[in-house]
């Protein structure tokens, strides 16, 4: 049974609103195991970040330089705690600092990595984003991007998650574009995929994807592509922070065709599901709440859904809290909970990215991560916030 959350002698001062500086106490960190206990009864992805090498001669706005250790050490933890890795995602700052030729040398290492690990969960981004991104792209030139990224994953002996692609955004015309370039790619790959649709609140420059500004037109098309190549499709992750067109989505896919939640605001209660189904999950919030994860999936897969609740229900505002708007920057909180968390030893990120929040923000992520009881080293934790504090000439 896991131990409630008490108070520690333990404080900090932090700022809140107003430029007050108020006393936070922390609590017991919950007693999470560090290893999975057991099966999932859901098929369950981290998206997971990257870690950053802060000593590289990089400039931070011009290059990327990752710490090939630390990133795949965390690997090792999520596939440790039984979840999956969903790799080379916008979590991991694909397309917003982390390019292409980048990505695919972490693929290719977590792949290695996963073979310690008996039945790992891997699976890993083919996207377009080595065109330009001020280059007028056609929708042939899409497909070849698409075809490139896949054929060197694949190479590697990788599976496919098919991420929405900015090019394709720019390039169609009408939904006819998506259907063709779709249809072209599944019936290329080797083992089914899982498709990707990330909403424009993630990532501004994919409004209108599948060639309706209106989500529930896109959905039409969207569920049209997935019945023409069900055998190709393994699932699909939809990431509009909506549970109702999840629900209504998941409810009209294909035999077979999984529904992977991207919600960040509403995962507990699409994992669990209802008499007409069940989501299951690849979410970036996994990678800042693993341990809680993997304890609440466990319980779940008994049947204890009072503690699969238990466990969640005070990591959904830490969540929503990180994908607050402007969401495409919830990877500065996911970054922020592992150094917080002795996962990584600095708070640095590819792009720079780390001043993406205010220390307002990362105040608030503070107090909301100690009262889900996922500050697993208090003194730790405590300590590192007071240096960012430091930074920001709060002493």
């Amino acid at each position: 049974m896991l131990n409630a959350p008490e108070k520690l002698s333990l404080g900090i001062k932090l700022p809140s609103a107003g430029g007050r500086l108020e006393h936070y106490k922390l609590s017991v960190p919950r007693n999470f195991p560090r290893k999975a206990a057991g099966a999932f009864s859901r098929v369950a992805y981290s998206a997971a970040h990257v870690v950053a090498d802060p000593l590289a001669p990089v400039d931070p706005w011009q290059g990327c330089a990752i710490d090939w250790d630390a990133t795949i050490a965390y690997r090792r933890t999520l596939w440790g705690l039984g979840l999956g890795v969903a790799e080379a995602m916008d979590t991991a700052q694909r397309g917003m600092g982390l390019d292409w030729p980048t990505s695919l040398e972490l693929i290719r290492r977590s792949i290695d990595a996963s073979r310690d690990f008996s039945g790992a969960l891997l699976a890993s981004g083919a996207g377009t984003d080595h065109l330009a991104a001020d280059a007028a792209a056609s929708v042939d030139a899409v497909i070849g991007a698409y075809e490139e990224q896949i054929a060197a994953i694949e190479a590697l002996g990788g599976r496919i998650i098919l991420m929405a692609s900015r090019a394709l955004a720019r390039a169609a015309r009408s939904s006819e574009d998506y259907h063709r370039v779709y249809a072209r790619i599944l019936g290329q790959v080797k083992q089914p995929v899982i498709i990707h649709w990330l909403g424009e609140m993630f990532d501004p420059a994919l409004a209108g994807y599948w060639g309706h500004a209106d989500h529930h037109l896109a959905m039409e098309v969207a569920l049209e592509v997935i019945a023409r190549n069900a055998a190709k499709v393994d699932g699909v992750k939809i990431s509009l922070l909506d549970k109702g067109k999840e629900i209504a989505m998941r409810r009209r896919l294909p035999p077979g065709v999984r529904m992977y939640t991207g919600d960040d605001f509403n995962y507990a209660e699409l994992i669990e599901g209802d008499g007409a189904g069940h989501s299951d999950a690849l979410l970036g919030i996994f990678d800042a709440i693993a341990p809680a994860a993997s304890a609440a999936l466990t319980a779940l897969a008994k049947d204890d859904r009072r503690l699969f609740h238990e466990i969640l229900a005070p990591t959904v505002p830490l969540s929503r809290h990180i994908f607050g708007a402007p969401t495409r920057y919830y990877k500065t909180g996911v970054v922020c909970m592992s150094w917080l968390n002795g996962h990584q030893d600095h708070f640095v990120m590819v792009g720079g990215q780390q001043s993406a929040r205010s220390i307002l923000h990362l105040a608030e992520l503070f107090r909301l991560a100690d009262g889900a009881g996922l500050l697993r080293d208090p003194e730790l934790a405590c300590a590192r916030m007071k240096s960012l504090l430091a930074v920001h000439g709060i002493s």
